[in-house]
Formats: structure tokens, C-alpha cells, sequence
């Protein structure tokens, strides 16, 4: 009898405590379908202009004598319109705001993120102030001052106005990441030889390439999809930027929605192609490696 007793009241317990496990693995499988559920809501909610966009895009027009998707709008836009030399001024000035931008940036982060002085501290406290005005509030000066030199209704005057907006939070993006890479990297090519220059570019910027992805990017997403400072400073349509050539459509008695959702559609696909092609670069986990003799 005693013997029993122990081996009924184990396995006793062993059967009372399976459906206890089992229970709260199906309450954790219950709450991960429900965060999953909430986010799919989600993303769709926020797909949906996309996708109204897109739906409008292959829509016929009015006067199309096709019934079903086409894609008349973007053989009318691409044809008829300066869809195609808009789309070369955007690229060309949001490229040059992307390179000068990091180029500048870069050491620009680095002193603030390794320097210790009272000048990087007001330099860093400059920054901050020049972040958190609003643009509008320099388009007017700037415009008269670009006035007396020529660069309006200019793309270098443009381009310089985004390259100006866009250091101090780049300058910021750069600094944060600089932080996350420890400063024995730099000691220990020190202790070889290497200058501090040399160790910025060769230890510091080669752990750096997800943080100068996302400088890039942001840089890249604020000059393309720029509105305010391109209207007040081009007036030729030939020089017009894509954000500024779609009101060209819009009329003031009717406008041709099939062709602005054309021109909406190529405007997305640049941002989205090159997400998608530097995604996989987005990786932190370079820099451990760095670390493993330590």
C-alpha cells in the first residue's frame, strides 16, 4: 500500500499538471492570432490608398473606349505629357541631395557622437534648433535670396534647399548609429597605426552601412516627395519635379484622375524598388562579430 500510494499520487500529479501546460499554450496561441489578426486590420487600413491608386490608375477614362483595365492613362501621361522629363528632374535632384547629404553627414555624426567639447555641444545644440523649425519658415527668405543669385526656377537652387533641411536630421541619424559602435574598434586600430581619419573610414563607416542605408533613405524620401519648396521655387514645366508636374492635371472645372494616378503610381515605384533592393542590407548584427576576441 505504500508503495502504491506515492507512485498513484505522481502520476496523479504528472496527469493534472499536462492539461494545465496545454491550456496556457492554447491561451498564448489564441493571443498570437489576435495580434497577428490586428495587425493585418492594420496594414490593410493603411494599404488602402495604395490600392485605390493602383485600381484608379488601370480605370479607363471617360472618353476610352475600353471596358476593362487598361493601361491607356500611362500611355497618355508617358506620350502626351512631360511625365518622363519631370521624372529625370526629381531623380537627378534627389540623388544629389542623397550623396551630399550623407557625405556631409557622416563626419558631421562622428564629431558629434566621439567629441566631448563645449563647440560640439553647441554645435550639436544648433542642430537641434535648425531641426525643429518648420521649413515654411525659410522658403521666403530663401527665396528672395536666390533671386539676386540666379538659382530660382533653377534645380541647383532646389537641390541646395533640400541638401540644407536635410543635414541636420541626417547629421542626427548618423551620430545615433555612431553611438552603437564601440570606441575599442577605433582604440585597437589606433594601436596599429591607423589615424583617426583612417579608422572613421575604414572601422567606423564599414560597421556603419544599415545606418547610412537609413540616412540615405530618409534623405532620399524627403526630396522626392517634396511639394511646398518645389511650387515656390520652379516655374517652367520643363524643369517641374513629379510633385509639382501632377497639378499640371488638375484643372478647375474637371480633372483627369486616370492620369493623375498614373503619374501617383510612377512617383511610388522608385522609393519602393529601392527599399526592396537595400532590405536586405538592413542588419545590425556586423558588429558582433567585431567583438568576439573581447
Amino acid at each position: 500500500m505504500t508503495t502504491v500510494l506515492p507512485t498513484h499520487t505522481s502520476s496523479a500529479g504528472a496527469t493534472s499538471s499536462r492539461p494545465r501546460s496545454r491550456t496556457v499554450s492554447e491561451a498564448d496561441l489564441r493571443g498570437r492570432w489576435w495580434r497577428f489578426a490586428l495587425i493585418l486590420v492594420i496594414t490593410a487600413v493603411v494599404l488602402v490608398p495604395v490600392f485605390v491608386v493602383l485600381f484608379l490608375a488601370f480605370t479607363p477614362g471617360a472618353q476610352s473606349t475600353s471596358s476593362s483595365f487598361t493601361v491607356e492613362n500611362f500611355s497618355h501621361v508617358f506620350s502626351d505629357t512631360l511625365v518622363l522629363t519631370w521624372l529625370g528632374n526629381s531623380l537627378a535632384t534627389t540623388l544629389a541631395t542623397v550623396v551630399v547629404s550623407v557625405a556631409v553627414a557622416a563626419p558631421a555624426g562622428y564629431v558629434l557622437s566621439r567629441g566631448r567639447s563645449r563647440a560640439v555641444a553647441g554645435y550639436s545644440l544648433l542642430l537641434f534648433v535648425v531641426q525643429s523649425l518648420p521649413i515654411i519658415t525659410a522658403v521666403v527668405p530663401l527665396f528672395i535670396l536666390f533671386a539676386k543669385m540666379g538659382l530660382v526656377d533653377n534645380l541647383w537652387g532646389l537641390t541646395i534647399v533640400y541638401v540644407g533641411s536635410t543635414m541636420s536630421v541626417a547629421t542626427w541619424m548618423m551620430a545615433a548609429y555612431f553611438d552603437s559602435i564601440p570606441v575599442s574598434l577605433e582604440e585597437a586600430a589606433w594601436i596599429d597605426g591607423c589615424s583617426v581619419f583612417g579608422s572613421f573610414t575604414k572601422v567606423v563607416l564599414r560597421n556603419s552601412l544599415p545606418g547610412v542605408l537609413s540616412t540615405a533613405i530618409f534623405a532620399f524620401l524627403l526630396a522626392w516627395n517634396d511639394y511646398l519648396v518645389a511650387v515656390v521655387f520652379l516655374r517652367s514645366q520643363e524643369i517641374f519635379t513629379l510633385p509639382v508636374g501632377v497639378q499640371s492635371f488638375f484643372q478647375q472645372n474637371m480633372t483627369d484622375w486616370g492620369s493623375v494616378m498614373a503619374v501617383a503610381v510612377v512617383m511610388m515605384l522608385p522609393p519602393v524598388a529601392i527599399f526592396v533592393a537595400l532590405n536586405r542590407y538592413f542588419s545590425v548584427g556586423g558588429i558582433g562579430g567585431s567583438l568576439a576576441g573581447r
